[in-house]
């Protein structure tokens, strides 16, 4: 379950991206004109980290997908995933992470990709403490099925190459790309990512799996990530 409080953030979420996009060597547009599409939530079982992607535009057609991370401390080893730590109303300092980097985002997105799991249940908490439910803005479809194995990708090595942040371990490649341009948002393919798992109906055939989303105004499910497998030997 995702939690959303009614508070305030500083530096906010569109400050954050507004910030550390123009880093990025895959982003391509005016963070002036940055705004938001749509976002999904995926469920921490130990409740530590909340894990929210993000799909935003800035200036054209051009979707980009961001997977964040909010911690309660700074991610051991993970600098180099930091965008920034802001000051939350209910929860106190967070530190924000590049999710493709966090060691908890890996491992959960893998079980909702292998287990053909779907985006968690999202509630809204007002300032005096009352919950109520709230309609999540993307849905999320994993290829897999629930009695495949999910692979550990927590001591995976990441690296970016072309717009697609790779995560990798002897027997198991994450890729998450971040550019959905015009061919991807209407289910065509995209650069960087294997065919087979971009492809993948087959719950996990040939070791291929992925994860598609759609929401308001984007009916044909994109793919948002894959993973490959490789028995080992």
């Amino acid at each position: 379950m995702a939690l959303i409080y009614d508070t305030t953030m500083s530096p906010s979420k569109h400050e954050l991206l507004a910030a550390w996009l123009p880093t990025r060597p895959w982003f391509r547009g005016d963070v002036a004109l940055l705004e938001r599409v749509a976002a999904y939530r995926v469920d921490d079982p130990e409740g530590e980290v909340g894990i929210e992607g993000h799909f935003v535009t800035a200036g054209d057609d051009t979707i980009f997908h961001v997977p964040l991370t909010y911690r309660g401390a700074a991610l051991a080893d993970g600098d180099d995933f930091l965008l920034d730590t802001t000051a939350h109303g209910v929860l106190g300092t967070r530190w924000i992470i590049d999710g493709t980097g966090d060691p908890v985002f890996r491992t959960v997105i893998a079980e909702t990709i292998v287990h053909g799991g779907r985006e968690t249940e999202e509630w809204e908490e007002s300032a005096s403490g009352v919950r109520t439910p709230r309609e999540p803005a993307t849905r999320l479809r994993g290829s897999g099925a629930p009695d495949h194995a999910v692979p550990e990708l927590w001591a995976a090595s990441v690296s970016e190459l072309g717009g697609v942040t790779v995560a990798e371990t002897g027997f198991a490649t994450l890729r998450i790309p971040h550019v959905l341009d015009a061919a991807a948002l209407a289910g065509g393919p995209i650069a960087g990512l294997p065919t087979d798992a971009q492809q993948a109906g087959v719950p996990g055939a040939d070791g291929h799996y992925a994860l598609r989303a759609s929401w308001a105004g984007q009916p044909v499910p994109v793919t948002i990530a894959t993973l490959s497998t490789v028995a080992p030997e």
